[in-house]
């Protein structure tokens, strides 16, 4: 079993953060990265953590919360509106409960993209969970939450999405667009339910039949010769995705229900074409 240690460290500089993030295994899931690859595909982006460490050339990054992808295209687009909307907010419990009972529909899409980054790093472990009105209703994440991103990342950031197309929607969508010479990664929100503290987005938003239709994807992207790397936790559902490709397994450290008490080793599935 490998461990993401035993690799060599690579910068990554998302300007989000996600529960479930893959940040810890950067360094391992970049090596499946090939210069050869012209374009980078990511169905569920999140954070884009690998994205950013990798800069390829060209991209597409989807995901089926919309106000993730409209955020970055906030970053992508109108760097200088979004900075000025952020450096109004200031951090505290008043601040962020009062920020989050605002309807988004209702703000212009600067202060939109700007709600969403502070109620990102401001919430409680990275969470994104909404209830059945769809409202976003993750508590406030206290001292320990970190601060705003810098200027610096998110202007390093916009820089890195300039040849990124952006997509809203099911991962299918994303996935069509796929070609010879492409690179596909994909890191779907786990359909373990009880591995879930919280469910990510909408509690039906990935579930046991989305595992069947990823897995027939899976089977088109290599009978059509395109390289894909899966990341999933250690499951029966993993091994479903797994059968007939190459898998490798690794350990990563996590943050159980982000209590520092609870912090235990994992085992991922890295699940390849290649």
């Amino acid at each position: 079993m490998l461990s993401p240690q035993s690799t060599r460290s690579v910068a990554s500089s998302p300007f989000l953060r996600w529960a479930g993030s893959k940040r810890r295994l950067v360094p391992i899931l970049q090596t499946y990265w090939k210069p050869q690859y012209k374009r980078y595909l990511e169905p569920f982006a999140g954070s884009a953590c690998l994205f950013f460490s990798l800069n390829p050339p060209t991209a597409i990054l989807g995901d089926v919360n919309r106000e993730l992808i409209s955020t970055y295209i906030e970053v992508k687009y109108r760097l200088d509106a979004l900075l000025d909307c952020l450096s109004t907010l200031r951090k505290s419990r008043r601040a962020y409960n009062k920020l989050r009972s605002l309807n988004p529909d209702h703000l212009p899409p600067c202060a939109r993209a700007a709600r969403f980054i502070y109620l990102n790093r401001h919430c409680f472990n990275g969470l994104y969970r909404t209830n059945l009105n769809g409202e976003f209703n993750v508590p406030y994440g206290g001292g320990k939450s970190g601060n705003l991103p810098s200027a610096e990342v998110l202007g390093q950031c916009s820089k890195r999405l300039t040849e990124t197309r952006l997509l809203a929607g099911d991962f299918e969508r994303l996935l069509r667009n796929a070609k010879k010479g492409d690179f596909v990664y994909m890191d779907p929100p786990f359909a373990v339910r009880a591995r879930r503290v919280f469910s990510e987005y909408h509690p039906d938003t990935f579930c046991g039949e989305d595992i069947t239709r990823l897995r027939r994807w899976m089977e088109q992207l290599d009978r059509t010769g395109i390289a894909f790397l899966v990341s999933y936790a250690q499951s029966a559902e993993a091994r479903i995705l797994a059968e007939g490709f190459n898998c490798r397994r690794v350990s990563v450290r996590r943050n159980i229900a982000g209590f520092a008490g609870d912090r235990a080793n994992s085992i991922e599935l890295l699940i390849s074409n290649t």
